[in-house]
């Protein structure tokens, strides 16, 4: 019974921050559109260089080391030893601290190493700037920990959505002024590295007072009764480890580049200042993709508390047609975000970055957002299955060949060589996912007429777009700009695209009624499908 009752509020919780790191993901997308339009393709490229370094270590601590804690904290009090829990919390905040205490150190003084490696020494006054937002972390990642075992969502996510809210206003309101007083960009980009502090500092200040409040009127819990330390700090690394791999994956390969990129394309005869612009229009992709995986991924993990919750049910004999329904959902609108993206990017690229510059660069790019939504996918199901250690060595895996194919691709190709190795290493990793896991569960996703269906409303779409947004192209409107033009034509090319694809898809019958009514406004369009399908 306690067991049952553990991955079920596990996953409850995990389904009750969806909202929350939806928004957030949103808002780490969008913000960096305005970002960009500040500081230029040179600014992005310093910022996006030294972003993954301390988004990786804060994912990882604050989301994975949360999520872990609250397992932890609800196994022991589902097993009625709430003795422990004083003691579980001390364990785990010392814990993190010390791995906080040395990524501090090692970003903080090793950063002209880490500058020179990614050939840009200036680059360490970012890397020292966002160096203390790990400091923070001990205190969140266990204070989130303590509120999603207690089954407070609502506050977990309220502060979750703040830290958010805060640090994009510190980016884009700090840089401003930063800009306004000097053009130096590496300012700009420390300016932006101290947003996430500020990001976190909030976090932390909220669910500090909260848990003062409640302290305050339950009293002090007794720490009482021995509690072993070495389980406790293997449960959480495991955990955490296996909680934010799938979450850490995006931003591995970003890292990957950071370390490759500028570098190889310097050795290979470039200028440093076009390098530099290079990298940061490439790095345009990063919030594209993102985008795209959140519109493609927001579906089909909806229902994967439900997968999970099945799976530990009548030895999962429930399960399969929850998983049919998150695999076809996944790849559907994964499908759908990349080509539909791909058709109206050189458009998206103006109006989102003022120019068309590697428009072509770019479509490579977000074939990944196949890849991603497929492998979030499978990554989520499996872990729902218990299923972790092999996951998690393939999506290493996958970094490691990115890593490689960088080497090979981009001397001969440039930055559309650094898209083409993304997409190659998600590829292997996605076939190798799903490879174990039909090893694990012998299930055939979706008959061949779903793929005929998906492959008829995304041809149609394509088609449709591409052919409107040529014709429109060709008839300018002398009074509009040629930017507010790619709004006009962006805008009500995407409208397009999706009115058209989920026409089709629903005449089609590619997704059941009864199919949509699990997902989030499946309501609707089972009443769409069921009226566009009725006899005339």
């Amino acid at each position: 019974m306690s067991n049952d009752w553990n991955m079920k509020s596990y996953m409850k919780g995990a389904a009750m921050l969806t909202v929350a790191a939806i928004i957030v993901k949103l808002l780490s997308a969008v913000y960096r559109v305005p970002f960009q339009n500040l500081v230029g393709d040179e600014g992005f490229y310093i910022y996006q260089q030294v972003y993954p370094f301390i988004a990786i270590i804060t994912t990882w601590t604050s989301f994975g080391f949360a999520i872990a804690l609250s397992k932890i904290l609800s196994d022991y009090k589902a097993n009625g030893k709430t003795f422990a829990i004083p003691k579980i919390r001390k364990i785990a905040f010392y814990y993190i601290g010390i791995i906080s205490i040395i990524f501090f150190v090692f970003l903080f003084f090793g950063a002209n190493l880490l500058g020179s490696f990614m050939g840009d020494v200036q680059l360490a006054q970012l890397l020292r700037a966002g160096s203390y937002v790990i400091l923070l972390m001990p205190l969140l990642a266990v204070l989130k920990g303590e509120f999603q075992a207690e089954g407070r969502m609502g506050t977990v996510a309220y502060a979750q959505v703040l830290e958010q809210a805060i640090r994009v206003s510190v980016i884009l309101l700090g840089t401003w002024i930063v800009l306004l007083n000097s053009l130096d960009l590496y300012k700009a980009g420390s300016m932006a590295m101290y947003g996430a502090v500020a990001g976190e500092l909030g976090g932390v200040v909220f669910l500090g007072i909260v848990y003062w409040k409640i302290t305050k009127k339950t009293g002090k819990e007794e720490n009482v009764g021995p509690v072993p330390v070495w389980p406790i700090v293997k449960q959480l690394t495991m955990l955490s480890i296996s909680a934010s791999i799938s979450a850490l994956l995006f931003l591995l390969l970003q890292l990957v580049d950071s370390f490759t990129v500028f570098q190889l394309l310097i050795d290979n005869g470039m200028g440093r200042q076009e390098a530099m612009e290079k990298k940061g229009v490439y790095d345009r992709g990063q919030p594209l993709v993102q985008l795209g995986i959140v519109i493609a991924s927001t579906l089909s993990l909806s229902i994967v508390p439900l997968v999970a919750h099945r799976l530990n049910k009548d030895k999962g004999r429930t399960a399969q047609p929850f998983m049919q329904l998150t695999f076809r959902i996944a790849f559907t609108f994964g499908i759908a975000a990349a080509l539909g993206l791909i058709a109206v990017l050189p458009y998206l690229n103006e109006m989102l970055f003022k120019t068309r510059a590697e428009s072509i660069t770019l479509m490579v790019f977000s074939l990944q957002i196949i890849w991603m939504s497929l492998i979030l996918t499978f990554m989520a199901m499996l872990q729902g299955g218990g299923k972790v250690r092999v996951p998690t060595l393939i999506l290493l895996l996958c970094v490691c060949c990115k890593w490689i194919l960088n080497g090979i691709l981009i001397p001969s190709y440039g930055v559309i060589g650094a898209a083409w190795s993304g997409n190659a290493s998600l590829a292997i990793a996605c076939i190798l996912m799903l490879l174990y896991f039909k090893k694990q569960w012998k299930i055939r996703f979706a008959p061949n007429s779903f793929y005929k269906g998906v492959a008829h409303a995304s041809l149609v779409m394509f088609v449709i777009v591409i052919a409107y947004t040529r014709l429109i192209d060709h008839f300018p409107v002398g009074i509009l700009s040629s930017r507010v033009e790619a709004v006009v034509i962006s805008l009500s090319s995407v409208m397009l695209g999706a009115i058209v694809f989920i026409f089709v898809l629903t005449k089609r019958r590619v997704i059941a009624e009864k199919e949509w009514f699990l997902l989030p406004f499946g309501r609707r369009m089972a009443k769409l499908q069921l009226w566009l399908n009725k006899e005339k």
